[in-house]
């Protein structure tokens, strides 16, 4: 695919503007990884649920996840118009040779969605609730899974831009173990996250025992964790020498806060203080992602397009930083008062939510008649003929 060659010509350092952009990415990013990434492996303990206590688990986790699931998905509706307006040579050669992951995880964002809210009650007594749960949990496993393993192929250096053309193989380069292995991190991440939100949301509602199940989930998952970083730190020292060389050079001080905030969330959710631990778990995701750009600066994609020569103009630059900041005035309140109303109160025994709503419309359009089925009767005055 020819790009705009002008784009793609290096410059000493990048401007002001082009850098800014860069970071309101990195911001959507974070976000879209502490927020949307706790919805993603809230999925993957639905599927795990199992014991006396799994109809509760998944009742909490649905409960969750009913109505901040749709609002989390804007910070990747952000990212991915901010790369595509600030950074198009990105957009292109990111959806050229990585199509194939991209359309997975996309397929996988939206069957999970579809999966959640069709597994309603009313599925239940249709049988087809079953079917509709296994599609949310696979595609909460598989969308953070290939995003993870895009994220290893963009810092890999198989993904060549050279004279406007990008070259890469559309298969082997995000099949590589570094790619595998970061796809494998980014959902235990997700898992981490979830947990440790779920085990607040049980603490709120004064359930001891799911409290604890997700805290005993959250602790194995962080493990987990913790070795998948250490085995992608190790490939990347062997296989990404570049990206290795930032994680322990000018990117180390975020990468040791990362695993000193992991620490600390492992002994809040040891010593019961779930508040303090979502928040560290929070943090050390936000280290994590701010270590790995730091690492890689300013290239956005290993080894050939950097921030200066992938930037659209500055007007487009300037334009661009001006609407985010006039969207984060409405964002940003907005957000804050669907938490407040949903998330800063124990949840009462039988919540109405927009899909028990749902559920009662499809109940009353599909129900069975409770007429008599006796064609030689005659239906009563004002009744469904």
């Amino acid at each position: 695919m020819k790009l705009v060659a002008s784009a793609m010509v290096a410059s000493a350092a990048p401007s002001t503007l082009a850098n800014i952009g860069a970071a309101l990415v990195g911001v959507g990013l974070i976000a879209y990884a502490a927020l949307g990434g706790a919805d993603f492996g809230a999925g993957l303990w639905d599927l795990l649920a199992r014991g006396p206590r799994a109809a509760r688990q998944r009742d909490a986790i649905s409960h969750a996840l009913g109505p901040v699931w749709e609002a989390n998905n804007v910070w990747l509706i952000y990212v991915i118009v901010v790369t595509w307006t600030a950074f198009p040579v990105v957009y292109a050669a990111v959806s050229t040779a990585l199509f194939i992951p991209i359309v997975l995880a996309l397929v996988g964002i939206v069957l999970r969605g579809a999966g959640f809210g069709l597994r309603s009650q009313f599925a239940e007594r249709a049988g087809i609730a079953t079917a509709w749960g296994y599609t949310f949990n696979g595609a909460s496993v598989i969308a953070p899974f290939m995003l993870g393993a895009l994220a290893g192929a963009i810092a890999g250096g198989d993904i060549r831009v050279i004279g406007g053309v990008v070259q890469a193989n559309l298969w082997t380069t995000w099949t590589v173990p570094f790619a595998l292995v970061c796809g494998a991190f980014a959902v235990a991440i997700c898992a981490t996250l979830a947990a440790a939100y779920l085990a607040v949301e049980a603490r709120m509602a004064g359930d001891a025992e799911l409290t604890n199940d997700f805290r005993v989930r959250a602790l194995w998952a962080g493990a987990v964790t913790a070795v998948l970083g250490a085995a992608a730190a190790l490939l990347s020292r062997a296989e990404e020498p570049l990206l290795w060389s930032g994680l322990v050079g000018k990117a180390l001080p975020l990468s040791l806060g990362a695993m000193l905030i992991g620490l600390l969330a492992a002994v809040a959710l040891l010593r019961g203080r779930y508040l303090w631990a979502r928040y560290l778990v929070a943090g050390e995701i936000a280290c994590i992602l701010a270590a790995w750009a730091v690492a890689q600066y300013p290239y956005l994609i290993i080894p050939d397009v950097t921030i200066a020569s992938a930037a659209a103009p500055d007007s487009v630059l300037l334009a661009v930083t001006i609407a985010s900041a006039a969207g984060a005035l409405v964002l940003f309140p907005s957000l804050w008062y669907l938490f407040a109303i949903f998330k800063g109160r124990p949840r009462p025994a039988r919540a109405v939510t927009a899909a028990s709503l749902a559920e009662q419309g499809l109940r009353a359009a599909f129900a069975p008649s409770a007429e008599p089925r006796d064609s030689g009767q005659t239906p009563q005055q004002g009744a469904r003929p």
